[in-house]
C-alpha cells in the first residue's frame, strides 16, 4: 500500500467549476487553474469522452475469479457495514481499471463498468494506477457532468511477490465542501492494507497447496514428478534426469495456461523429449494455481538425440537478429570486404568467426596492434583477414588499411567496429568505403525475445549427474526487462557467475539475480548522485533480506523516506 499527495487542485471548487464550464465552451481559461487538471480535461477531449455521458461504457468483462477478488471478499464482509447507509460507495477495479465489485450506495453516482480515462475521463482510480499511490479527485476536477457532485479517493493494491499493481480500491462520497484531503482517505488505505495482508496470506497458502500436491504425487520410489506454478518449481530426483530445458519450458507455459483453461491430460512435448508428461491441475478455493506433471520415459530406450544447439553467435529467432545475420551471410558469400558494427557486447567478433566457417583466418586485433605493423606484414593475400576493434586503430594503422583496400579492393576482409568517440578523417574514410557493405547488429534490449534462447547456449555444461541451470518465470521476466548495456557479453557474465557460484538447487529465482537486474532499470534517467544513492539502497536491502524497516535503520533514514525514494526511482 502506498500514499501520495492529495488532489492536484489548488484553487477553490467554485472557481474550478467556472473554469471547467469555460473549457467545455472553448473559452479562455482564467488564471490559477492547476495545469494537471487542465491536462486531464484535454486528455478526456482527446479520447473523445462526452462530458454528458450517461450510459456506462461497455468494456471487456473482467475475469470471474482472480487472486484480488478472492482476497477482497473477506475484507469487504468485515468493512462494508462501516460505509454507512447511502453515504459512500466502494469500487474495486483490476489492473485494467475494469470494475470487479462495488459495495455501498451513493445516489447519483451511477453505474460504471470501467474507470479508464479513455472511457470516462479523469478520475482518482486512473490517477492512482498511473502514479502507484493514493490519489483524489473532487467535483469539477472530473470531466463527466454526473460526477460534479462527488469526491473520490483511490489507493492502488500491490501484489505481495513483485509489487505490481493488481488493481485499485476507490471510496466515493458526496462532494467534500472543503476539498482535499478526502475524509475517508485513511479508511481507503486501511482497507487496501487489509487486502494486501490477505493476499500475502493467500500466497503462502498457494505454496503450501503446491507442496502438498507434489508430496502426494511423488509418493513411491523413483516417481518422476514436477510441480510448478510460474514462480515455484518442485522437481523430484527422477524427474531431474528426464527434464530438458525445452520440456521445462513447455511445463512452465502449461502452468501459466492452467489459470485460464483446462490443461488436464498429456502435455504436448517437443520431438526428442524422451518422456511423456501427464498434467493434473492444482486448485485452491476453486481456483487453479499450478500443475503437477507426472513424467514417464518412452519405451524406446534410444530416443532421438536433441539437435545440437547453434553457436551463441547465431542463436536468436527475433526479426532484428535474423535479418542482421541473414544480411551478413549474403555479404560474406560475395568475397568482398564487410563491416560489422554495433554496441559493445553485441557479438560482432563471435559472429565474424562463425561467418568464416572452417576457412583459415588471420586475426588482427587493433586493441593490441594499433598500427597493424605486425598483422599486415604477416598477412597472406589468399587468407581471410579479420580485423577486430577498428575504433582503436591509431593513425598509421588506419592509413595502412586504407592503402591495402586501395591496392586490393577485393580483399577478403571483415572489420568489426564499435561506435563511440567521433572518428577521425582517415578512419571515417575507411568507414565510408565499407558503409555500403556494412551490417549493424541490434543491441540485446531490442531483441529481448532471444534471451530465453540464449540462456541455454550461454550456460556452462553442468557436471555429470547435475541438472541443467533453469529459471523461474519471475527471473526470466527480470532478465527481459533489464536493458543490458553490456548486451550479450554482460548476460553471459551473469549466467556464468550463477552457474559457478550459486549454492542452492532448483531454478534460479529473481532474488538470486544481481541487484541491478533484479530491481530493473529506473523508469527515468537518474543523475550520478541518484545512481549512487539507488545502488546504496539496493545493497542495503540485499544485506537486510529485503526488510525495509531494518534497511531504513541501517541507512539512518526514516521508513517513509526510504519508501519515497524507492517510489521515485520507479517513476
Amino acid at each position: 500500500m502506498t500514499t501520495t499527495d492529495t488532489s492536484p487542485a489548488a484553487t477553490s471548487l467554485p472557481s474550478l467549476r467556472v473554469a471547467r464550464e469555460r473549457f467545455l465552451a472553448g473559452a479562455a481559461l482564467p488564471r490559477g487553474v492547476p495545469e494537471d487538471v487542465v491536462a486531464a480535461w484535454r486528455r478526456a477531449r482527446f479520447f473523445g469522452v462526452p462530458h454528458d455521458l450517461e450510459e456506462p461504457v461497455a468494456c471487456p468483462p473482467p475475469p470471474r475469479e482472480s487472486a484480488l477478488l478472492g482476497a477482497v471478499r473477506p475484507v469487504l464482509d468485515r468493512i462494508v457495514p462501516a460505509l454507512g447507509a447511502g453515504g459512500s460507495l466502494l469500487v474495486l477495479t483490476d489492473e485494467r481499471l475494469r470494475v470487479l465489485r462495488t459495495a455501498g450506495n451513493l445516489p447519483g453516482f451511477g453505474a460504471c463498468t470501467g474507470l479508464s480515462e479513455q472511457e470516462v475521463g479523469h478520475n482518482s482510480a486512473a490517477l492512482a494506477l498511473r502514479t502507484r499511490r493514493r490519489a483524489e479527485a473532487h467535483g469539477p476536477e472530473h470531466f463527466l457532468d454526473r460526477w460534479q457532485e462527488v469526491s473520490a479517493v483511490s489507493v492502488p493494491v500491490l501484489g505481495p511477490e513483485n509489487g505490481q499493481v493488481l488493481g485499485t480500491l476507490t471510496v466515493v462520497s458526496r462532494l467534500c465542501a472543503d476539498g482535499p484531503p478526502h475524509p475517508q482517505a485513511a479508511f481507503a488505505e486501511a482497507t487496501v492494507a487489509a487486502v494486501e495482508t490477505e493476499l500475502r496470506a493467500r500466497a503462502g497458502r498457494g505454496e503450501r497447496a503446491l507442496l502438498d500436491a507434489y508430496v502426494r504425487a511423488a509418493r513411491g520410489p523413483d516417481r518422476a514428478v514436477a510441480a510448478l506454478d510460474g514462480r515455484n518449481r518442485l522437481v523430484s530426483d527422477a524427474a531431474q534426469r528426464l527434464l530438458t530445458p525445452e520440456v521445462l519450458g513447455v511445463l512452465e507455459r502449461t502452468a501459466a495456461d492452467a489459470r485460464h483453461r483446462d490443461v488436464t491430460g498429456v502435455a504436448r512435448l517437443p520431438d526428442g523429449a524422451g518422456c511423456t508428461a501427464r498434467v493434473t491441475p492444482v486448485r485452491l478455493d476453486g481456483t487453479t494455481i499450478g500443475i503437477v506433471a507426472a513424467l514417464e520415459p518412452l519405451d524406446d530406450p534410444a530416443p532421438a538425440a536433441p539437435a545440437t544447439p547453434p553457436p551463441v553467435a547465431l542463436t536468436g529467432s527475433s526479426v532484428p537478429w535474423r535479418h542482421a545475420v541473414g544480411h551478413a551471410v549474403e555479404l560474406v558469400r560475395s568475397g568482398e570486404p564487410l563491416l560489422l558494427t554495433g554496441e559493445r557486447g553485441t557479438g560482432k567478433a563471435a559472429l565474424a568467426r562463425e561467418l568464416f566457417g572452417p576457412d583459415p583466418v588471420q586475426v588482427a586485433d587493433a586493441a593490441r596492434d594499433t598500427g597493424l605493423d605486425q598483422s599486415l606484414s604477416a598477412w597472406q593475400p589468399d587468407r581471410l583477414l579479420l580485423l577486430l576493434h577498428a575504433e582503436r586503430l591509431a593513425q598509421p594503422g588506419v592509413a595502412a588499411l586504407n592503402s591495402l583496400l586501395d591496392q586490393h579492393p577485393d580483399t577478403r576482409l571483415l572489420v568489426t567496429y564499435t561506435p563511440g568517440a567521433p572518428a577521425g578523417p582517415c578512419l571515417q574514410r575507411l568507414l565510408d568505403k565499407l558503409s555500403a557493405r556494412s551490417v549493424t547488429l541490434p543491441p540485446l534490449r531490442e531483441r529481448t525475445e532471444d534471451i530465453r534462447e540464449l540462456l541455454p547456449a550461454l550456460t556452462p555444461r553442468p557436471a555429470p549427474g547435475q541438472p541443467p541451470l533453469t529459471w523461474t518465470l519471475d527471473a526470466l521476466r527480470a532478465l527481459e526487462a533489464y536493458p543490458w548495456p553490456g548486451n550479450v557479453t554482460e548476460l553471459a557474465h551473469v549466467v556464468r557467475a550463477l552457474a559457478e557460484h550459486r549454492r542452492v538447487s532448483g531454478p534460479v529465482r529473481r532474488a538470486e539475480l544481481p541487484d541491478a537486474v533484479r530491481e530493473g532499470p529506473a523508469a527515468r534517467p537518474l543523475s550520478p548522485m541518484e545512481h549512487a544513492e539507488r545502488a546504496a539502497i539496493l545493497e542495503a536491502l540485499r544485506r537486510n533480506g529485503g526488510n525495509k524497516a531494518r534497511t531504513a535503520v541501517a541507512l539512518g533514514i526514516g521508513r517513509a523516506t526510504l519508501y519515497r525514494k524507492l517510489r521515485e526511482y520507479r517513476r
